[in-house]
Parts: structure tokens; C-alpha cells; sequence
């Protein structure tokens, strides 16, 4: 154990520090994460900013524990998951195919969205389905370094065009500073769980580690570089919650504009800002949606298929970081031509009502899921050590730790129960 801790001071060059942690964010903030926060300013003005930094809080929490398991123990979340019991396999197989076969149309429609509202002649799904080609085609070319730098591209231009929206938009300070009070405003729970529960992503948020993984930060000697690129990143997130609040007070709160639903609502904010500042800046935020909606696409093309391919090493009893679970490796192919070509149906269909209800389901049971088995994970019992957890004494989580997984725990619960009844209600 002491070479552990003297492996942690290492610091590796500063060129290094910021990455996975990056990635990650970038994934998870997607355009619903956008519209959440949007909403929820179009509504009630500033009064819940204090809950989009609370979101990227928890999200900061979790994410440094999945990241503090991986490089204390040298095993993949799902290795963690697996030592808990079978019943974690049970949950994951179904969730991930149905999550992803799903998700794989609701991205690509995402990313075409703005590319039709700039070019409208160009057909939805065509350039639906053209996209999810792009996206294939980049990750399975390239490496994850490479991949890397494609998304701090895109976090890139993400920053320019929503937080420079944002100060277009002449933020009032006094009223921001305020927002930073814990208020409930009337009719604003389902929008406080909603920004608290979706800034900053869902299922990968567990890819974390293997992200980690892929970049080379695989011991403790790295958990200190982990942490500051894991705040940094989520510093980075709460900023662009932070701007897409600000424009739905200033540009629809305060001019009494109800803001749409869906990913709809940013195409009618560039409009707003057309007409407001002119055309360029109408067209460059739909630029900054097609950044924030591809950079969730192939971050999930690329995370979630880690996360695959380890699911099915593990039930082969492949050693840990078999090259068929890298990057490259063919089941993480075999999962990217699952995201892909199988959604591709569904935008020429329909949304069949039962997966519909089965994604609803096991997507809001994910994120209790994941809170609770890190609490699991990263403890230990009065008696002595969990069997099955082999994370040294030095990284297991502390009172303050404990605390934010607990209110992670219960907040996801609250959600879960919400969004499952959301998902049920139009069909019974």
C-alpha cells in the first residue's frame, strides 16, 4: 500500500491532464440536456440555476467514483458490477441492447435536426441515417486518441456558440446570483429533477473507466490527474447549463415566450436569436446544437461499446482488457453496427410502443442503479471488507462521498419513479 501512495504524487505532463474527463461530459451533455435547462429558464426565469449546479455536482461525484474504483482496483466497472451478484448481469443485457438500439435513431435524428434547419432542403431521415455513418466511420477508423481530439473539436465549438449566446443575451447578474438560492418555485418539481438528473449524461457516466483505461491511465498513480480532469470537465458542463438557463430567462422569461419541447426548442432559439442579433448568429448556434448532439453521438458509439465489449468478455471469461474489448476490438465493432444499422428501421418506422416502454423503463432505473452500486463498491462493512470489493483502505470513500451517492441515490429514485410513470401514462 505504501507504493500506492507514492505512485499518487506522480504527476504525469500537463499536456495529459485534461481528457477521459472531457469526453465524458461532452457525451452527456446532448441537446435534451440543453432543452431541460432551456425550459426550466423559459419557465421560472433564474429561480432553479442553483439546481443546474447541483447537477453538475452529483455528476462530478459519480463520475470520480466510477474513475477512483477503476484505477484503485485495475477492474472495469462491470467486473464490479459482476462480483455483486448475477442480477446485475440480468439487468444490464436487456438494458443495453434495448437502451441502445433506441438511442441509436434518437441520436442520429438529434444531429440531423440542425443540419436540416440549415440546409432545409435536405431530407430528415436521410441525413439521419448519413450521419449515423459519419459517426460509425469515425470511431471505428480511428483511434481513441484521435477521437479525443475530435471531441474537444466539438466541446470547442460547443463553448463558443452557446456560452457566446448566452453573453449576447446580457445576463442580468443580480437576478443570477439570487438563482443560486435553493427555491422551489410552484409546479417546478419534474423540472428540477429533470436539470439535477440530466446535466451531464446517464449510462456514460459508467464509461468513465473505460475511457480512463484507454488513454493509459490505468493505476492510482493517476488518481489525482483523474480528479482534476474529472472537475475540470464537469466545471466546463455546468457552464453550458449555466448559458442555456440564462437564454431561457433573458430571451423567453422575460419577453413571455413559451419555449417548444423536444429537440424543436433549438431550432426555435436560433430563430429567436435571428431575429434578435441577425442571421449569422441564428446559423452559428445551429452549428453549436449539431456539436453538442454529434459529440453525444460518437461518444456513446464509442463509450457505450466499451462497455459492451467488456459485458461480453467477461461472460467468455476474456482476461481483463482483452484486445476484443478495446477499441477496435470486434465486440466493440459488433456493438457500434448495433447503434447504427438497426436504429436506421426505426426512422423508416413508427416507434414500436413496446420497446418505447422497455427503453423508458430500464433507462430511468440506470442511474439509481449506478449510485447505489458504487455506494456498494467503494465500502466497506463494520466487519470488515466486502468480499467482493478490492478497493484499498485509502480509496474508499468517505463521509462526504457517502453523502453525495446517497442524495444521488435517492434523487435518480425520484426520477426513475417519474420518468416510468411519464413512460406508461400515454398507453394505459
Amino acid at each position: 500500500m505504501t507504493d500506492t501512495g507514492q505512485q499518487t504524487d506522480a504527476r504525469p505532463p500537463r499536456w495529459k491532464v485534461v481528457g477521459p474527463g472531457l469526453v465524458v461530459a461532452a457525451t452527456g451533455v446532448g441537446a435534451a440536456d440543453l432543452v431541460a435547462t432551456l425550459v426550466a429558464g423559459a419557465k421560472f426565469g433564474y429561480t432553479l440555476l442553483w439546481v443546474a449546479v447541483l447537477g453538475a455536482v452529483i455528476k462530478v461525484v459519480l463520475v470520480e467514483g466510477a474513475g477512483r474504483y477503476s484505477l484503485a482496483t485495475g477492474r472495469t466497472i462491470f467486473e464490479g458490477w459482476r462480483s455483486l451478484g448475477r442480477w446485475t448481469t440480468w439487468y444490464f443485457a436487456p438494458y443495453i441492447v434495448v437502451w441502445g438500439l433506441v438511442y441509436g435513431a434518437t441520436a442520429m435524428s438529434s444531429s440531423a435536426l440542425p443540419l436540416v434547419a440549415l440546409f432545409p432542403d435536405l431530407s430528415l431521415r436521410w441525413t439521419a441515417m448519413a450521419i449515423g455513418l459519419v459517426g460509425l466511420a469515425l470511431v471505428w477508423l480511428g483511434s481513441y486518441a484521435a477521437f479525443e481530439k475530435v471531441m474537444a473539436a466539438l466541446v470547442g465549438i460547443m463553448f463558443v456558440t452557446v456560452v457566446g449566446a448566452a453573453l449576447l443575451a446580457t445576463p442580468n447578474l443580480g437576478e443570477i446570483v439570487l438563482g443560486l438560492r435553493p427555491v422551489f418555485p410552484d409546479d417546478s418539481v419534474v423540472n428540477v429533477l429533470a436539470i439535477a438528473g440530466g446535466v451531464g449524461g446517464t449510462i456514460t457516466l459508467a464509461a468513465y473507466g473505460y475511457w480512463l483505461r484507454e488513454k493509459g491511465w490505468a493505476t492510482p498513480r493517476f488518481m489525482r490527474v483523474m480528479r482534476i480532469d474529472n472537475g475540470v470537465a464537469y466545471a466546463v458542463t455546468g457552464v453550458f447549463v449555466v448559458s442555456m438557463l440564462i437564454l431561457g430567462a433573458e430571451l423567453y422569461y422575460s419577453a413571455g415566450i413559451a419555449a417548444q419541447t423536444g429537440d424543436q426548442a433549438l431550432v426555435q432559439l436560433s430563430d429567436i436569436l435571428e431575429d434578435r442579433y441577425g442571421t449569422v448568429f441564428g446559423k452559428v448556434f445551429l452549428i453549436g446544437f449539431f456539436a453538442s448532439s454529434f459529440s453525444s453521438l460518437i461518444g456513446v458509439w464509442s463509450g457505450v461499446s466499451l462497455m459492451f465489449a467488456d459485458y461480453v468478455g467477461n461472460l467468455r471469461d476474456l482476461p481483463s482488457g482483452h484486445p476484443d474489448t478495446r477499441t477496435g476490438g470486434r465486440y466493440f465493432r459488433a456493438y457500434m453496427l448495433w447503434l447504427t444499422f438497426p436504429p436506421m428501421l426505426l426512422l423508416l418506422l413508427d416507434e414500436p410502443v413496446g420497446l418505447i416502454l422497455a427503453y423508458g423503463t430500464l433507462g430511468a432505473l440506470f442511474m439509481p442503479f449506478l449510485a447505489i452500486t458504487l455506494l456498494v463498491l467503494l465500502n466497506k462493512r463494520r466487519d470488515g471488507a466486502l468480499p467482493h470489493s478490492e478497493v484499498p483502505d485509502e480509496w474508499r470513500n468517505g463521509w462526504l462521498s457517502n453523502g453525495f451517492m446517497v442524495l444521488c441515490a435517492l434523487l435518480f429514485l425520484a426520477l426513475a419513479v417519474n420518468e416510468i410513470r411519464e413512460t406508461i401514462s400515454p398507453y394505459v
